[in-house]
């Protein structure tokens, strides 16, 4: 980022996630976001330069749709598509815009109207541009399951035979989760669980995975409004919360050539954002004590840890058991609940965890805060593939 302006985040905000078919239309969901992103900035609309709307679930121009609804100043309006790593691409490119100099207020918004159950493809009709990870998931997983199940399954699967983790490990993950995410009022779901209640739950791959260890198809939004310092210092705004370091990475032949779960759900891009993110910021892992990661299952939350640096390979079952993973330990992981207990509306969950952070390092994140912070980093990952890495810092009031 050398040679780059500061980027600060003005203003946040995020709807309650819903169950699908409950809540508003995507459009009404994304205006609602993007007002509350300005108010809590204390914004106009008007003072927008850029915007960029990250949806999955869509028709093309479905962000000029929500957009809209908040203002129309004919500002440039781009639409992002990149799985499940949609809402941190939009504020990836939202970052870049401000850290460039192309501009000087960005909004970042991100909007899901999904369907009830697994994920499917939307285009059947075309070549499929998981054709390749199927193909690899299809050598290492003889299961009858919808994909991302035997995807991020399959990983957990692998961990357990190399390292000696335990299904009670994936169960820690969810049972922490639910604890975090009774504090959280935006969290779908808020009920405190245990590790029993969670292993007793429907087992969706005996041995390997239970129901409440896969996250719900959610729908939802959330913005985020970034701004340089000098439009800051201009416009009176009390931006706390910079963005020290940012890394996009997709994937290398080493996804498919490792010839592992592991590395086919993405561990090796997180890992490679992450190291990038640390050198640029010019911290390390040992710095962070709040982080929110992409849990879409408690799979790879427990994959992650590792990926991330918060402990060493082959190392998370002792990070769980030590309490390292939640208050009173090391790093607090996914204070809001995660995807796990919040919900997955594709397009939104990057944001969200970034309005999560921008909250805690702003010390106005309630029962869920986490004392004395200075850096937070977010991971938000989308298979086929797409990792985006996100480091905060606390800037000061």
């Amino acid at each position: 980022m050398r040679g780059q302006r500061d980027v600060l985040v003005a203003g946040v905000g995020m709807i309650p996630f819903t169950k699908p078919g409950v809540g508003p239309a995507y459009d009404d969901m994304g205006a609602e976001a993007i007002r509350r992103a300005l108010a809590d900035g204390g914004l106009a609309y008007d003072q927008v330069d850029q915007a960029y709307a990250g949806y999955v679930y869509g028709d093309s121009c479905c962000g000029q749709k929500a957009i809209y609804a908040a203002g129309m100043t004919g500002i440039p309006i781009v639409n992002v598509n990149n799985n499940c790593a949609t809402g941190s691409t939009a504020l990836f490119l939202a970052r870049q815009a401000v850290a460039s100099g192309a501009a000087e207020c960005v909004l970042a918004v991100g909007f899901e109207e999904m369907r009830p159950g697994a994920i499917r493809s939307s285009f059947p009709d075309r070549v499929d541009p998981f054709a390749n990870f199927d193909a690899a998931c299809n050598t290492q997983v003889d299961v009858e399951l919808p994909l991302a199940l035997r995807y991020f399954g399959g990983a957990g699967r692998d961990h357990m035979e190399r390292y000696g983790t335990t299904l009670r490990d994936f169960a820690r993950v969810r049972a922490k989760a639910s604890r975090h995410a009774a504090n959280n009022p935006m969290s779908l779901f808020r009920t405190i669980m245990s590790e029993d209640d969670v292993l007793a739950a429907p087992m969706l791959w005996p041995g390997v995975m239970t129901r409440p260890m896969a996250c719900p198809p959610t729908c939802g939004a959330a913005a985020a409004i970034v701004v340089s310092t000098d439009f800051a210092r201009r416009h009176g705004i009390d931006a706390r919360v910079r963005i020290a370091a940012q890394a996009m990475t997709t994937d290398t032949p080493a996804t498919f050539e490792a010839q592992d779960m592991i590395h086919l759900v993405g561990s090796d891009m997180t890992r490679r954002a992450a190291e990038a993110v640390y050198e640029a910021a010019g911290v390390g892992p040992e710095d962070i004590r709040v982080a929110e990661l992409h849990d879409c299952f408690a799979h790879n939350e427990l994959i992650s840890y590792e990926a991330l640096g918060f402990c060493p390979e082959g190392g998370a079952a002792g990070f769980i058991a030590d309490g390292d993973n939640s208050y009173g330990g090391r790093i607090v992981t996914n204070p809001s609940g995660g995807l796990l207990s919040k919900g997955h509306p594709l397009g939104a969950t990057g944001l969200a965890q970034c309005h999560e952070l921008t909250h805690q390092l702003r010390g106005t994140a309630g029962a869920r805060q986490v004392d004395g912070l200075r850096h937070a980093v977010q991971h938000n990952l989308g298979l086929g593939g797409a990792c985006v890495v996100t480091l905060y810092e606390s800037v000061g009031g």
